[in-house]
């Protein structure tokens, strides 16, 4: 009789350790993609477009910057071994979190829109330097299809800690709507960045050495022209990474809009603080749960129902609108659970494309992390931007700190389509791109 190899598993308390680095992390992510956009238009006095633009174009750096940092990684892990020089460099990010927000008081409208650009280009550098080799660390670890999923259930959790953190206390830091406010909360959030990358570091020295590693090809030396044929010529990879573009793109015009509709549609800034913790809080208990159904249904299809959660509940918003926060809070509940879902899935099967590709010869983790999260980036960026469109052609009007403006009526149909029916058409479209993707097990 044959036995088969014990599967590797690392401790809980190095997981733990490993998944701390996704709460900075998720502040970095929550805090500009939250709070960001409001902050230009409502308290800079940044027209829409300009706003959106001013979000978009730093991203269009980290398409080009994350596949470099990509192939950097893959040759750093060669020569060095590991991949935590890049994450020590990237630890930096909590001191562009606090200048970001820090605007000098002279400065407003192009003037301020042009400081958050600068600064904003600067934090997403940082964060690709930490945020690539970190997630490849996962697909390095010489574990199994359904273990790569408890390693990410720990990083999920944790990053819903730092999503959940930032949503409630960044608006709850921001009330006031001064410049003086933001600042202070970018330097609060700023500093937990800081702690727990160094924590994570940490974590992936005892997380790499408790599983082992694959390392990347020992010729690791190629170009990134060639890392990203090599990403895109996987059909698998392709459409999940596509169908992620989508996927973030529509839940970070979610976070996007929550400030707007709580603003100008329920006329009550605190509720974007509870919003955000209906949204968040369900995604703590969620992971388990979703990890439990993958084991009996496959990640394919528990991604596919997540996706099909949020269109609907996208939908249900809509009524929200009309009728109140009797029926928005449930919906949001309702996509907070999803959402859970969709980081979870998309995220662990990124591994499982590596491992194909590994098994067909082509060992190159950072060149696939690299493309995925170029390909986040871009949608954290996307989404902001086409609300920001959505609000410009509704006449949104923009304002500053303390001013009072009546917004006109087509400006309010663009909050609520915006933040309701564009990201139900946009997740069906994920769904789509979704349905392509074949690389998928259910074996135990």
């Amino acid at each position: 009789m044959t036995t088969l190899p014990a599967v590797r598993r690392a401790s809980a308390g190095t997981l733990s350790a490993y998944g701390i680095g996704s709460v900075g992390m998720g502040v970095w992510v929550t805090v500009p993609g939250l709070l960001l956009l409001y902050f230009l238009t409502d308290v800079l006095g940044v027209a829409p477009f300009l706003a959106g633009l001013t979000i978009l174009a730093p991203k269009v750096i980290d398409v080009i910057v994350h596949p470099l940092l990509g192939s950097r990684s893959d040759r750093e892990a060669v020569r060095l071994g590991h991949r935590r020089s890049m994450m020590t460099r990237g630890a930096l990010l909590g001191v562009a979190m606090a200048a970001l927000f820090a605007v000098p008081g002279g400065l407003d409208g192009w003037s301020a829109a042009a400081w958050v650009c600068c600064w904003l280009v600067v934090g997403n550098l940082l964060f690709a330097s930490f945020q690539v080799p970190y997630l490849t660390t996962a697909s390095d670890l010489d574990i199994d299809y359904h273990e790569r999923t408890r390693v990410f259930v720990y990083r999920m959790a944790f990053l819903t800690v730092g999503l959940l953190a930032a949503g409630v206390i960044a608006p709850a830091l921001t009330a006031s709507g001064s410049r003086a406010a933001y600042a202070r909360m970018a330097v609060v959030l700023g500093v937990v960045i800081v702690i727990t990358a160094f924590v994570a570091i940490r974590g992936v020295r005892r997380l790499t050495a408790e599983t082992g590693v694959r390392a990347p090809e020992t010729g690791a030396a190629h170009s990134v022209l060639d890392d990203l044929r090599v990403a895109w010529r996987d059909r698998n990879f392709r459409f999940l990474a596509l169908s992620y573009l989508l996927t973030g793109t529509t839940t970070h015009l979610f976070l996007a809009a929550l400030p707007f509709v709580t603003d100008h549609i329920f006329d009550d800034k605190k509720l974007t603080a509870l919003l955000m913790g209906l949204f968040l809080g369900p995604a703590l208990v969620a992971g388990p749960g979703w990890r439990a159904l993958s084991r009996r249904i496959g990640k394919q299809r528990g991604l596919l129902l997540c996706q099909s959660i949020f269109v609907v509940g996208s939908l249900v918003l809509l009524a929200g609108a009309a009728v109140g926060i009797a029926v928005t809070a449930p919906a949001v509940v309702a996509l907070g659970v999803a959402f859970a879902g969709l980081q979870l899935f998309a995220f662990s099967m990124v591994p499982d494309a590596v491992d194909a590709a590994r098994s067909a010869g082509v060992s190159r983790a950072g060149a696939y992390t690299g493309a995925w999260t170029a390909t986040e980036a871009l949608g954290t960026a996307l989404g902001p931007y086409l609300y920001a469109g959505v609000l410009g052609l509704g006449g949104f009007v923009s304002g500053t700190a303390g001013e009072q403006i009546v917004q006109p009526h087509s400006a309010l149909v663009a909050v609520v389509v915006g933040f309701t029916i564009v990201p139900a058409v946009l997740m069906s479209a994920a769904i789509l791109l979704q349905r392509r993707y074949e690389l998928d097990s259910t074996a135990s």
